[in-house]
């Protein structure tokens, strides 16, 4: 049965970060227990909510699908800091090299002009930089700083 939830969570995860137009500037998250999936997070366009709850409805063992995550705001403010702040962040010298992944590790959700850092990076002051770097784009209101360290 273990086995069985770890193949579902890894499904789940694959078929969340492949999503087409999955990127940068969205957080998916989800929690799965008992065949229900509570889907979360921010998405910058609204057809990737709805995108993620229909490729996740149909990974086996999953019976239900609850869709929380929030649409960010339309924004050409918030869009200007989300490419200054990509910029800022991805043309760091040490960071710069995420930025050559698919989907790069640090995921920037802004919202009314507030910036929260996601995702994983590979040590302390990787999560430092950017969260500096992030803090001194023009425009920010605030930042907040999410990223995990990678386990070693």
């Amino acid at each position: 049965e273990a086995e069985q939830y770890e193949k579902t969570v890894k499904k789940i995860r694959k078929e969340l970060v492949t999503l087409p137009f999955y990127g940068v500037f969205d957080n998916l998250e989800f929690k799965y227990e008992d065949g229900k999936v509570i889907l979360m997070g921010q998405v910058s366009r609204p057809t990737l909510r709805s995108d993620a709850k229909r490729v996740v409805e149909r990974v086996t063992g999953v019976e239900e699908v609850v869709n929380k995550i929030e649409v960010l705001p339309l924004s050409n403010f918030d869009d200007r800091i989300r490419v200054a702040t990509y910029r800022a962040i991805y043309r760091q010298p040490g960071l710069d090299r995420l930025a050559l992944q698919a989907v790069p590790p640090i995921h920037i959700i802004v919202k009314n002009g507030n910036v929260t850092l996601e995702g994983v990076v590979l040590n302390k002051s990787d999560a430092t930089r950017a969260f500096i770097v992030a803090n001194g784009v023009p425009g920010v209101f605030s930042v907040k700083n999410n990223l995990r360290i990678e386990k070693d």
